[in-house]
């Protein structure tokens, strides 16, 4: 039995003197049940009063030791934030054949936000910095006849600012494709892109990867350049080929193409940002004009003054540093949500004598023909 406690006169007379006490003016209106249930009232609260007290000393059945196991207050590690280290990962991914054609390989390289010193690359191998993600997916596509790794400085630029990029090998488009040069089968790159992407995602959900748990499958964009370019725009907005995981398409010196049997522009516009150097002579200015002006609002025209079909994309300077600044803040207006960077797209695209940004609904047509485009 639980042994009896003395609680000295003053703590009782603490008690009971605060206890609530009715108004003589108001016990007249009160029935004989209600005074009684007051009483009740009155003795649960002075048993509430003893074993409270009786707790404190120590000696009752609800005194136990703080649970240490849960602690009162939460974390305040901030999360990873922009710049991160780059990792990268090389893949060969095999795409099954289709329509009776033999399967396709894609060199594939991966990079993604990784653990290490901010901007720099990281280890071969290097742990994915998975706190700060999942991570909006880019898909880069290389010009005909370059390889990939020729736009490094740009990959490595969206890497640092916290997206998984993606540059596949496409068939007969490489220079050192097995089976030589072949810019016909640009036909087939719609297919092999969207295979990319679902690989991708399949490696993001997959236990015990690299990428497990790096991808947001909802925030995916394409960027390319010249007929990369082209492919670009093919599977964000051609009824041919579109893959409507795309939410955001980057068009690097590229063009409308009339070898994609569709149509352009039918389907709920997906946000576009066109890049386009004065000097090109391989894709003409005209070419990007005409997909500009025709192209649905949300878009934008990036002009780099005296830039050839290259050089804003490959050789370092200012130029390049320029095309990096504005498709970060595209990519991040529209695949992270961030209203303070499309506000900086058009102060990062306006450089005196260099370079010139706009949103308006077209820019003035050019007279120059462009090669292999869609009749209008």
């Amino acid at each position: 039995p639980a042994q009896r406690r003395w609680i000295p006169r003053e703590v009782q007379t603490i008690i009971i003197g605060t206890l609530p006490r009715v108004h003589p003016a108001r016990s007249r209106r009160r029935t004989y049940v209600r005074r009684r249930w007051t009483v009740l009232g009155v003795a649960a609260l002075v048993v509430a009063g003893v074993v409270s007290l009786i707790a404190l000393e120590g000696g009752g059945p609800s005194a136990s030791p703080p649970d240490s196991t849960h602690p009162t207050t939460p974390s305040t590690t901030p999360l990873p934030k922009p710049p991160f280290a780059v990792g990268t990962l090389t893949l060969t991914l095999t795409e099954p054949g289709r329509s009776g054609a033999a399967a396709r390989t894609l060199p594939t390289t991966v990079r993604y936000p990784a653990a290490g010193a901010a901007g720099e690359p990281a280890p071969t191998g290097a742990a994915a910095q998975r706190a700060g993600g999942p991570y909006p997916l880019v898909i880069f596509s290389e010009g005909f006849g370059y390889d990939p790794e020729a736009y490094a400085a740009l990959l490595n630029a969206w890497a640092v600012a916290g997206y998984v990029v993606v540059d596949p090998v496409y068939p007969f488009t490489s220079p050192t494709s097995p089976g030589g040069l072949v810019e016909g089968d640009i036909v087939t790159h719609p297919a092999d892109l969207s295979f990319v992407i679902t690989s991708m995602l399949g490696d993001s959900v997959a236990s015990g990867g690299t990428l497990t748990g790096m991808i947001d499958p909802h925030q995916i964009g394409v960027i390319g350049q010249s007929d990369g370019g082209d492919l670009s725009l093919a599977v964000a907005d051609n009824t041919c080929c579109r893959d409507s995981r795309i939410k955001a398409a980057v068009i690097l010196s590229g063009a409308e193409l009339a070898w994609f049997q569709g149509a352009y522009y039918t389907q709920p516009a997906v946000p576009m940002l066109v890049v386009q150097g004065t000097d090109d002579t391989v894709n003409p200015p005209s070419c990007s004009v005409q997909l500009y002006n025709q192209a649905p609002q949300p878009k934008y025209y990036l002009s780099m003054a005296g830039q050839t079909h290259l050089s804003a994309y490959t050789q370092a300077g200012q130029p390049l540093d320029v095309v990096a600044n504005v498709t970060t803040d595209f990519f991040n207006g529209y695949l992270k949500g961030s209203t303070t960077a499309l506000g900086a797209v058009v102060a990062d695209g306006t450089v005196p004598g260099l370079a010139s940004l706009t949103n308006a609904s077209s820019v003035p047509p050019n007279d120059q023909p462009c090669p292999d485009a869609p009749a209008n």
